[in-house]
């Protein structure tokens, strides 16, 4: 399983595209290949502030994910509504407690 977390701020005033964007095509992205898992979180300090968590199969599935003309026109309508840079991470899970 690869794990990505990308943190994403937006100006206020943009926040609503992006939701209206996220909304949009949170099913297309979730049912894309290898995709297993897509949840959007909100900072509970900084409403400007959002994250999303994704599971994928392997590296190799997001990264054609970000190839693909899915990936292409959500990041096209996101991008120009950020007020800072994005910030992504990969990570491994270590531990999970149910």
């Amino acid at each position: 399983m690869f794990i990505r977390i990308v943190k994403m701020s937006f100006s206020e005033n943009h926040i609503d595209d992006f939701l209206t964007n996220f909304e949009l095509n949170k099913n297309k992205i979730r049912n894309f290949k290898g995709c297993n898992l897509l949840e959007l979180y909100r900072d509970k300090k900084d409403s400007n502030i959002f994250f999303t968590y994704s599971h994928w199969e392997s590296e190799a599935d997001l990264e054609t994910y970000r190839q693909s003309d899915l990936f292409k026109a959500v990041w096209s309508k996101t991008k120009p509504l950020f007020n800072a840079k994005p910030e992504a991470w990969s990570v491994d899970k270590i531990a999970s407690v149910n």
